[in-house]
């Protein structure tokens, strides 16, 4: 009796808390792709600072130094959350990792091509460099699929799209 409890609690389904799960998702996203962000800026692989996100709010001296660059890895941080809850909005249902990267790109477009430029966030792309432009489209198509897919993931079981042999190669 009590082994049969047992099978029927854990063939109920987990339900993952939304909000919760949207918040940190967003953190981490944020995080990483903040981070590599400022490391490709460090290396030179893009002419955009850290802190693009809150140029129209402070100096551009101040975003180049340490606690702008800080300031400017939490804007993102921020920037991640919200696009974290906005795709859950609009794409949660949606599964595989297409629409993740296809997500991405809409922020790039939005931010390098279209809306950046007209509110002074990023310079106009025919300014900025192919060089650079390429490095923020890999980093968005990235930070893209990682919130896409880990939604995903965890809201429509994509594990069970997994090999079987994956399963138990442990």
């Amino acid at each position: 009796m009590q082994l049969t409890s047992k099978r029927i609690r854990h063939k109920r389904k987990h339900r993952t808390n939304r909000v919760l799960y949207g918040l940190k998702l967003g953190f981490f996203g944020g995080l990483i792709w903040g981070a590599t962000h400022w490391l490709l800026y460090a290396i030179h692989f893009t002419k955009v600072i850290p802190g693009f996100l809150i140029e129209p709010f402070f100096r551009h001296a101040f975003l180049k130094t340490g606690w702008g660059q800080l300031a400017g890895l939490g804007s993102f941080v921020i920037f991640s959350i919200a696009a974290t809850y906005l795709y859950m909005l609009i794409l949660g249902r949606l599964r595989g990792p297409r629409w993740g990267i296809l997500y991405g790109g809409v922020w790039w477009l939005v931010i390098f091509i279209w809306l950046g430029p007209l509110i002074g966030i990023t310079e106009p792309y025919y300014k900025i460099g192919y060089d650079t432009l390429a490095t923020e489209l890999s980093i968005y198509l990235l930070w893209g699929l990682f919130i896409g897919y880990t939604i995903a993931f965890e809201f429509h079981d994509e594990a069970t799209r997994e090999p079987k042999e994956a399963a138990g190669a442990y």
